[in-house]
């Protein structure tokens, strides 16, 4: 921890943090753009089965005389349970008796049947193309969406383990510019897929960077930053994920064709690739990784822009190696993601994040599939959406310095899971209700997963932190496969899936009291700072007292 005494010497909150801001935000902000990106390109319109009476071109007007092309669906398409044609099935020859049944609709169903033979029409008023009308992703083939979904979770599982261990060993700045290329690459070759399967590959790839683009460029303006404003900067960043969400409901309402939109969010991240050479490597994995000469550089160079005149003078070898002793022996070990459970404290400090971890984002992914209590504009909603959890994760910062990280978890989790309760048992009839809980549902879910992540940066040794993230995103997966698979929980009692995800924020927040606190504590990091941690907290809540009582 005694890189802090380092950070308050060159500046631990100044010009370059916020020149740092200026680059690590916008691509976090895109970023966010593609991890909901289905949300549009794998929208599925209003179809129908295509039929040659109606549907072929060649097909002249004298053949089926003045009729409508509503009478003509009506002779070729059935009508379902709600007496909407059907999606999927067609005559197998046209039924001119219907057009004398005067709205009697007793024996359609002993009419014979057949699939899509010859395709689908699709409604285009919303989107003008999407991956669904491209390929045919309905009915028969309709399985076919949730696995591009799955396979870009399981992209950002992969990446989320492999490039957290790389940024361990190699950097956070080599291993972030390699990700920002790789979105930028596969991004744009997602957007000229000849094949649903070279999509899905694509698709893979880029699930892969994605994740590794904002955690990496978190831990990289993190551990820049003094330990009174850490908090401040991860709300930053999360403001920005909900901004980026906003972002692609605005585009999405703009690019309809689902090419044009994936191009629109993957090109940029070229830009963001050669301005990301301007970023600076963090100076306390340098040192930490014993590369106290490359860290001692860098030291400098923030000392340089935030104008720390007699920085130089104070910072040198002799005094790096003296204030930062412990850290530097303990660099001296190859470190793997065992080592994460190794010791006793930081053991138990895993364990608990990664269960807190899983019971907040079961919630998240609950109400998201619930979405439609706020309409049917897809693209209005999405904007609402970030709005929400922006001002959200706002109103967590305020918290989290007020009344610490313990108690700010535990009361977003408690509102979330009562939230959700509460919206179960109203009736469907009393709309605005429905819609209040579920906003405040969705505004609290956001406001516990960024306190969540606040407490987690500062529980966990720089000498570790890449690892321990990548072991973050995978519980939060985990979390994301989970809510979907309860909804099978409906054939058995229609609320009890909703009734698991109120309980589970609930659950997760009762055990949040069994970590330290660590509000305004320096960042740990190696591991003996993990074990060291009740001394150095029992002395920080002893000198935040002496603050507020000599105010007076």
């Amino acid at each position: 921890m005694a890189f802090e005494e380092l950070l308050d010497e060159i500046g631990g909150l100044g010009k370059f943090q916020i020149l740092q801001m200026v680059l690590v935000l916008p691509p976090v902000m895109i970023a966010a753009c593609h991890i909901l990106l289905e949300n549009f390109t794998a929208a599925i319109p209003g179809h129908r089965c295509w039929v040659p009476i109606l549907d072929n071109d060649t097909v002249s007007d004298n053949d089926t005389g003045t009729l409508s092309s509503d009478v003509l669906l009506r002779i070729s398409i059935p009508l379902d349970s709600n007496l909407k044609p059907e999606k999927c099935h067609r005559f197998l020859l046209p039924q001119w008796q219907l057009l004398h049944l005067n709205g009697s609709f007793s024996n359609m169903t002993d009419l014979d049947t057949e699939p899509c033979m010859d395709g689908w029409v699709y409604d285009h008023s919303s989107f003008s193309s999407t991956i669904v009308t491209e390929w045919d992703l309905v009915c028969d083939y309709q399985s076919q969406k949730p696995l591009v979904q799955f396979l870009f979770m399981a992209g950002m599982l992969m990446g989320g383990l492999i490039y957290g261990h790389l940024s361990d060993r190699f950097g956070r700045k080599l291993i972030l510019r390699w990700c920002l290329l790789q979105l930028a690459i596969s991004g744009t070759c997602t957007a000229f897929a000849p094949t649903f399967l070279i999509y899905c590959l694509l698709r893979f790839w880029s699930g892969c960077s994605a994740v590794v683009i904002i955690t990496n460029n978190w831990m990289l303006i993190v551990e820049w930053t003094r330990s009174q404003s850490k908090a401040m900067v991860i709300t930053l960043i999360y403001c920005a994920i909900s901004i980026g969400q906003a972002i692609l409901g605005g585009l999405a309402f703009v690019f309809r064709e689902w090419r044009t939109l994936q191009l629109v969010v993957s090109v940029p991240f070229f830009v963001f690739f050669l301005s990301s050479r301007w970023m600076v490597e963090s100076a306390r994995w340098l040192i930490i990784t014993n590369k106290p000469d490359e860290g001692l550089k860098e030291l400098k160079k923030v000392a340089h822009i935030n104008g720390i005149k007699n920085a130089e003078a104070t910072l040198n070898i002799e005094g790096l190696r003296a204030t930062m002793q412990e850290e530097l022996e303990e660099a001296q070990t190859k470190t793997t993601v065992f080592d994460l459970f190794r010791t006793p404290n930081l053991r138990k400090r895993i364990c608990l994040l990664l269960f807190v971890r899983v019971g907040s984002t079961i919630p998240f992914f609950g109400i998201f599939m619930n979405l439609q209590h706020f309409g049917s504009n897809i693209f209005l909603f999405q904007v609402i959406f970030g709005g929400l959890t922006a001002s959200a994760r706002c109103l967590a910062l305020l918290v989290l310095n007020y009344m610490g990280r313990r108690p700010t978890q535990m009361l977003f989790m408690f509102l979330v899971g009562l939230s959700i309760l509460a919206n179960t048992f109203v009736p469907q009839e009393i709309q605005p209700l429905l819609v209040t809980l579920a906003s405040v549902g969705i505004s609290c879910v956001a406001a516990a997963i960024t306190s969540y992540s606040v407490h987690c940066n500062e529980l966990i040794p720089t000498l570790l932190r890449g690892k321990a993230l990548g072991l973050d995103v995978v519980a939060s997966r985990c979390g994301s496969a989970l809510a979907p698979l309860l909804m099978t929980l409906v054939v058995y009692l229609p609320t009890l899936p909703w009734i698991i995800y109120g309980v589970c924020p609930i659950v997760a927040g009762l055990v949040v009291p069994f970590q330290p606190e660590t509000r305004n504590l320096p960042l740990p990091d190696s591991i003996q700072d993990v074990e060291n941690n009740k001394k150095l907290s029992r002395e920080a809540n002893e000198e935040d007292f002496y603050i507020k009582v000599t105010k007076f």
